[in-house]
């Protein structure tokens, strides 16, 4: 595979725009490619075989775009198919998300951690396995139609959403907040309003940035050119719109989310 080659990354929808404009921050040589399944989104609320099928359909897209590595920037996509494709394609280079649950906990000093999620991602064994690790205090949220919000870039309604879902937590002492869905990571700045200064917000979209970069130089395809790398937005869904809707949240992403 030529070190020139495109990085894929692939989301149900837009969210996984974040972990693009992340990876354009810390790899700006590199080439990427991003696909929104827009044309089945949401997962969260999906069968896990549903997800499975999908994910892999996505992945195949890429694999045939030429990408030389492939990243899951879906937590719900992680959660169902990161480990059926790593099975399928162990010489091929998949990076995949998580809730970032492990370094929120280490942010706790004897308050709670709130995981925001999909329901997917909340009923799934991978789940079940970070909260085995690193869940003590921690409290699972789901947040079904969340990401539809964000997809619709309805920002007023997501800040009475989650100013309903977060009010129960409000009154304890909170320490930090999982952002479990790439999608949430647009509504960081709702959310510092809402939440007490004190507490963390955490999301995996560095964390994943960075594996993305280590297994990249294990695997000497870095592209060390001195060009800025490019990047292509594509959508199941082939909508105008849609794409659209990618650069407006990738130059939002990249001026905002930090």
């Amino acid at each position: 595979m030529p070190s020139n080659a495109p990085v894929g990354i692939f989301d149900s929808g837009v969210g996984g725009i974040s972990v693009l404009a992340e990876a354009r921050k810390l790899l700006p040589t590199e080439h990427f490619i991003y696909y929104g399944d827009t044309l089945h989104a949401p997962y969260g609320t999906k069968s896990r075989e549903e997800v499975l099928n999908l994910s892999e359909a996505a992945f195949d897209i890429l694999r045939y775009h030429g990408c030389k590595a492939i990243v899951i920037a879906c937590n719900t996509a992680t959660a169902a198919a990161a480990s059926y494709l790593r099975q399928k394609w162990s010489d091929f280079p998949i990076i995949a998300m998580e809730p970032a649950l492990k370094p929120a906990s280490l942010l706790r000093h004897g308050g709670n951690v709130i995981v925001l999620a999909t329901p997917m991602t909340l009923r799934l064994e991978k789940f079940a396995r970070l909260m085995e690790l690193y869940g003590e205090g921690a409290i699972p949220v789901a947040c079904p139609g969340l990401p539809e919000i964000v997809e619709d870039l309805d920002f007023s309604n997501a800040e009475i959403y989650l100013n309903d879902i977060l009010q129960p937590y409000l009154k304890q002492t909170l320490d930090a907040v999982v952002l479990g869905c790439t999608h949430y990571v647009f509504l960081r700045s709702i959310l510092k309003e809402i939440l007490p200064p004190v507490t963390q917000i955490v999301d995996g979209n560095y964390g994943t940035a960075r594996q993305l970069e280590r297994v990249l130089k294990q695997r000497n395809l870095c592209n060390n050119q001195i060009e800025s790398g490019t990047c292509i937005l594509t959508s199941s869904s082939q909508d105008p719109e849609a794409i659209d809707k990618m650069k407006k949240l990738l130059a939002f992403a990249e001026k905002n989310i930090q």
